[in-house]
């Protein structure tokens, strides 16, 4: 994966040409990159699914993007509601705005609404983060990046094990681009452009590496109050064991904790809203450990040289366990957590020599110049 050269002035595209639909904050992260390349081409679509201010507004103004060009409303929907009401919401926009491009990422809602109504409008459709396959059938987001591989036109696989995934189905390996993932490049730039951590750690009164960060918020732990349950006890030993634990507490987990009565779980947790992406970095870049359910946590962490226990029973994301990442249940967390923090110290050594498995930073320049050619290209067909 070579560096791309800077694309020349006449592939400069037009106003508005190149759709970019995003709903969660991981999608936000990676393609905030591409929208700041696109400049004036980029017309972004924000359909809602996180819907909460902490979970876009604040968010997205801290991952450098000023405009969001419309604001669709399919969060706090069934997922059958989200992606009916998306596709059809997204395939109005896409008649009025008519670009020539759509780009989705990942494997949310969000992402398969935009490809369905991409597809069905005919305009040319490019997925970032494409070949994730986690071999687990029960993860409704498995479901939905299978199904957009397949519709889309331009794949942009994160490692060459993605376009393993992607060519073991089937797919045209010219439809196919090994491009890094943009998650390298983000945490590298908002990291260059945060300013000193001290005052974060001061606020919380840590000390770096004397501290477990977590976050929680996929359905299978969320939604199962065995697991929920099972994980904030975890969370409670290890704070009762002298490592602080800081939970930013997402509002579909606040939510539940709630109508459990179980809130005074948080109690021994240093528990607060969801921070803005350059909060939790900080946090995250100076923690002893992470523990998360997040696909995302799992990328940025090899950036930041962390290790990360996650409370899930397969990941997409292969490519870093045995060395960033390991996966544990919510009822081993507790164990396993005290294990990594007993050898902390040696293992951040490792890591720290380590380079991240998702590519070198330059992911975004070879998916913006992939489609400043595809829709040059067709522009040139139908002159």
């Amino acid at each position: 994966m070579n560096k791309c050269s800077t694309p020349s002035a006449s592939a400069h595209l037009p106003t508005s040409s190149v759709m970019v639909v995003f709903g969660t904050r991981p999608e936000i992260v990676k393609l905030a990159p591409l929208v700041r390349s696109l400049g004036d081409a980029a017309y972004v679509v924000h359909t809602g699914q996180h819907y909460d201010r902490d979970m876009s507004a604040v968010f997205l103004k801290s991952c450098g993007i000023t405009r969001v060009h419309r604001q669709l409303r399919m969060g706090g929907l069934p997922r059958a509601a989200q992606i009916g009401r998306g596709a059809e919401q997204i395939a109005e926009t896409i008649a009025q705005v008519e670009p020539s491009y759509v780009v989705v990422q990942g494997d949310t809602n969000a992402t398969i609404a935009a490809a369905l109504a991409a597809n069905a409008s005919g305009v040319r459709l490019g997925h970032v983060e494409a070949g994730l396959r986690a071999n687990d059938r029960r993860m409704p987001e498995e479901h939905n990046r299978i199904m957009v591989d397949h519709i889309a036109d331009d794949l942009f696989a994160a490692t060459l094990a993605n376009r393993a995934n992607l060519l073991a189905e089937g797919i045209d390996e010219e439809r196919i681009l090994v491009t890094g993932n943009p998650v390298v490049e983000a945490v590298r730039t908002q990291r260059a452009a945060a300013g000193s951590d001290v005052d974060e750690l001061e606020r919380l009164g840590l000390e770096p590496e004397t501290y477990v960060l977590a976050t929680l918020h996929r359905q299978e732990n969320v939604d199962s109050p065995d697991n929920l349950l099972a994980t904030l006890h975890a969370f409670n030993e290890i704070a009762a064991s002298g490592w602080p634990v800081v939970f930013p507490v997402h509002p579909r987990t606040r939510a539940m904790l709630t109508a459990l009565g179980a809130e005074h779980l948080l109690d021994a947790l240093i528990a607060e809203e969801p921070y803005t992406y350059e909060r939790f970095l900080a946090l995250a870049s100076h923690a002893a450990v992470l523990v998360s359910d997040s696909g995302g946590i799992q990328e940025e962490a090899t950036v930041l040289g962390r290790p990360v226990l996650v409370v899930r029973d397969s990941t997409e994301r292969p490519e870093a366990l045995g060395s960033f990442t390991r996966l544990v249940t919510p009822q081993t967390l507790a164990g396993e957590t005290s294990a990594l923090l007993s050898t902390v110290t040696r293992t951040l050594a490792d890591l720290d020599a380590l380079p991240s498995p998702f590519g070198d930073g330059h992911a975004t320049e070879r998916i913006a110049e992939h489609i400043r050619a595809a829709v040059a290209g067709a522009r040139d067909e139908s002159a």
